[in-house]
């Protein structure tokens, strides 16, 4: 690929390419879809980052605040995540069979589905946030002054979820540009409106660990009416007509039916880690605070793998819907190679520099030691966690959402909780002790789909 063709490429990239992704080279395939999908999430970790370095400023009882409605969130994020692997699944499906209008019509009906989903959440938060923290072990700053924090987070849930759910449409189809977009400017406005809300400026007064959550709730509401706009006015692969937004009951049950075992997977994982933080916070907030920071900057160094893993999801779902499934497996592969390549120099850097990494948002030493011993444990066997994304989300856009849950329940719910139990606490190695679980249990989980990935089952999944 010549400089002048890959600056092409990257131009429409990033305008949103109208190449049709089962015809042109897997290459150029991977390099169109990834390279937006990579930025949207690159921006989402920025904010995850700037997020948590402002409210860092609040003290480490503000950072355990976040932490442990996060636990709660993660439940949200995995029927969201859940939800959007059956829709990517579905939308790439009917894109590749060159049905549009049915991918128009899967894409009103999982909107439908968003919105219900989003009312038992938005209930638990603004109405039992405080005896939700109290049951992870919240001390008296966070039930006092942090629940409102829950209350907002929970309360205007279906920002988020609408967010995951119409941007797995925009990617089912092709339309990764859209999606980076639509990030921007969602999380540029809660950039710009964090400090405002947290700190005070001009007539709005500081509203502290709640502004957090205030200005977030803002961001993306904003971005969810951006999205709503686009989709009516149409992508280059994907547009709403008034015609689909009557209710289709058997395209909602298409999609229930193959998002059960998306959000199953997603559930296993996310409950994994309300466990593990439970675990934690019999350390102390600063323990939940360092392990809080990690995370983050897990996150961050993890989004542009993610980026390139969702294209995989797009490759599989259109080159089987295209009839071409030697075609996705070579899809994945491809991007498993570059993920892993991308992991191993991020691995260097938590190896050497962990501490100054996790110092950026804290001063407390005991904070700094803590997130820091986590980065150096997982750098370890970052490289391993390229090939469970890819792998994964091979299953994923396949639409076979099932057997990815079965692995779920097997390394995180049989493996990691009990591993973490056992380390942190019968052996007394603390903190650590429940860091090494991690690691131990995700590096298995990895190993593990690579090999079942290998055995091309998933290649006979229907939608």
């Amino acid at each position: 690929m010549t400089s002048a063709s890959l600056w092409e490429d990257l131009k429409k990239a990033l305008a949103g390419s109208e190449e049709d992704y089962t015809e042109v080279s897997i290459r150029k395939a991977v390099f169109l879809l990834s390279v937006p999908m990579v930025l949207e999430l690159v921006l989402e970790s920025v904010f995850a980052v700037v997020d948590i370095y402002f409210v860092g400023a609040l003290g480490a009882s503000a950072i355990a605040t976040v932490g442990l409605t996060e636990t709660y969130l993660f439940l949200l994020y995995s029927v969201a995540m859940g939800l959007s692997f059956s829709v990517t699944a579905i939308i790439a499906r009917r894109i590749g069979e060159k049905e549009k209008d049915k991918a128009g019509i899967a894409a009103i009906q999982s909107i439908w589905i968003a919105i219900l989903a989003s009312v038992p959440f938005a209930i638990a938060g603004i109405f039992f946030s405080k005896e939700l923290l109290k049951l992870m072990g919240g001390d008296e700053w966070v039930l006092t002054e942090g629940y409102h924090y829950m209350q907002w987070m929970l309360g205007g849930n279906i920002v988020i979820v609408l967010l995951f759910l119409i941007n797995a449409v925009f990617r089912g189809a092709g339309d990764a540009a859209i999606s980076m977009r639509v990030l921007w400017v969602s999380n540029g406005l809660n950039i710009v409106l964090d400090p405002i809300f947290i700190f005070g400026w001009g007539p709005i007064p500081a509203y502290g660990i709640t502004g957090a959550a205030i200005a977030t709730n803002l961001g993306r509401g904003i971005g969810v009416l951006f999205q709503l706009w686009l989709l009516f006015q149409g992508g280059k692969h994907i547009k709403i007509l008034k015609s689909h937004l009557k209710i289709e009951w058997e395209t909602i049950q298409g999609i229930l039916k193959t998002s059960l075992g998306g959000i199953g997977q997603m559930i296993v994982g996310m409950t994994s880690w309300i466990f593990i933080m439970r675990i934690l916070s019999e350390f102390g907030s600063q323990t939940v605070a360092g392990a809080t920071i990690a995370l983050r900057t897990m996150m961050f160094t993890m989004m542009p793998s993610w980026g390139m893993s969702n294209a995989v999801a797009t490759l599989v779902g259109q080159n089987l819907g295209a009839g071409k499934p030697d075609r996705a497996e070579q899809s994945v592969w491809f991007t498993g190679f570059c993920n892993m390549g991308y992991l191993i120099l991020v691995s260097i850097i938590y190896f050497f520099w962990s501490e100054n990494l996790i110092s950026i948002f804290s001063n407390d030493q005991e904070v700094i030691a803590i997130g820091g011993k986590w980065l150096q444990i997982v750098s370890y066997s970052y490289f391993i966690y390229a090939w469970w994304m890819a792998a994964g989300q091979a299953f994923n856009g396949a639409g076979d959402t099932i057997t990815p849950t079965k692995i779920n329940i097997i390394f995180f719910w049989v493996i990691q909780i009990p591993l973490a139990y056992l380390l942190g606490k019968h052996f007394d190695f603390g903190s650590t002790g429940v860091f090494w679980s991690i690691m131990i249990s995700e590096s298995s989980v990895g190993v593990f789909t690579l090999w079942l990935f290998t055995k091309g089952n998933w290649k006979q999944t229907k939608v």
